[in-house]
Order: C-alpha cells, then structure tokens, then sequence
C-alpha cells in the first residue's frame, strides 16, 4: 500500500506543481539517511519523497490524523503522529526504530512552518535521533515563491551529507553541546540551500579618488 500511495502522490504533485530535484546525487545509496528541510507547508513529505527511493517515515502532528480519510492516507506514506510542544521522547524511540529498520526518515527542525520562506531557529531533534542512530544527515532545501499554487515552481535541493560522528558521540546518550553543534551544521546548510550565500557587503569604490589624488 506505501507503493500505491507514494505513486499516486507523486503524480499529484507533478500535476499540481512544476518539481525541479538538484543535488539528487548527495543522497547516499549505500545507507538510509535522516532528511532535515525547511518547512513550508504540508506538501513539504512528498515533495522530499520525489527524490527518495524506498520506503520512508515522517513524523505529523497529532491534528492531521483527525480527518478519517487524511489520517489513513499520511499513515500509508509513513507518517507517524507527534503533539508539538510535549517534548515526547516515544517519537524520538520511534524515529530511531525506523532507521533501525531501514527507511528514511524526513524531519522538519524548525517545528512549525515558515510564513515569510526564510529559515528560522531550529531545534536539536533531529541531532538527536542521528547520535542515537549514526545515520547521515541530509539537509533539505525547499524553495518557491511566497505562495503555493497550481504549477507553481518548485525546487527541492539535497545538500551534502553530514556524518553525525564528526560533531557527537553515537550513543543512546549525546553530549548536548556536542548536539548543538550538529544541530548549528545542519541549520546552516537548510539555510545555504534556501537562501543561498548571504550577499557581501559592497566596499566603497575609491578608484575614481585615487585617480584624481594622482
């Protein structure tokens, strides 16, 4: 059924929208991976799933699985229940059961969709699941206009993969600077990949002064 539903999905999606994926070529194919994206909305699963083979897991808030037909739906494409702002460490066993079990899995760091497209604070969780787990993260770009609308273009960016183990000891017990680190890297790559290089600021020109000065 998880086959079914991601190709129906995935027809939906390029009907809906026009889909570019750059950097497909940064997702390991040796390992499953830990996706961590900027949240836009929530077409955000899918349209990172257009680039994933296999099977995948993401976590979804509580709320979504009210509507009967929309709860069977997301749970079909691996979607797993969380209530925001509880700090349940049962999502966290969870996602680590996942990779364990050979899926990918997409986490949304900043918890909440961004309203102006730009990347905000992010959260450790997803440092924390890699620690536990030792799978690479893969930062996640997503980037279109200010709003989503019928074939609107969208880019879906894959970064560079980060080995959790070169910023925390992998264990069932992480150091928490050592998350925040991790937690800094990937937030920072989120951001390259939406924002793209922060512009440099423009020096004065005094060509024109020295000339005269000569």
């Amino acid at each position: 059924m998880f086959y079914i539903c991601k190709w129906l999905v995935w027809i939906a999606m390029n009907i809906a929208f026009s889909v570019k994926l750059e950097g497909k070529e940064n997702i390991p194919k040796d390992t499953n991976c830990i996706f961590a994206s900027n949240h836009r909305t929530n077409a955000d699963p899918p349209l990172i799933s257009c680039g994933l083979k296999g099977k995948h897991s993401f976590m979804a808030k509580e709320e979504l699985f009210k509507n009967k037909f929309f709860g069977w739906l997301i749970r079909n494409l691996g979607a797993f229940p969380v209530s925001r702002g509880k700090g349940d460490m049962a999502v966290l066993d969870t996602s680590v059961e996942r990779l364990q079990s050979g899926q990918n899995l997409m986490i949304f760091p900043e918890g909440t969709r961004s309203k102006d497209g730009k990347v905000h604070r992010g959260h450790s969780g997803a440092a924390v699941i890699a620690a536990r787990s030792g799978k690479p993260v893969i930062p996640v770009g997503i980037v279109f206009g200010e709003k989503l609308k019928f074939r609107t273009k969208i880019t879906v960016k894959y970064g560079t993969p980060i080995d959790p183990a070169e910023y925390v000891e992998i264990c069932d017990t992480p150091n928490p600077r050592q998350l925040v680190k991790l937690k800094n890297r990937y937030m920072a790559d989120i951001k390259l990949l939406v924002e793209g290089e922060p512009e440099a600021e423009k020096l004065p020109d005094n060509s024109e002064k020295e000339q005269a000065d000569e």
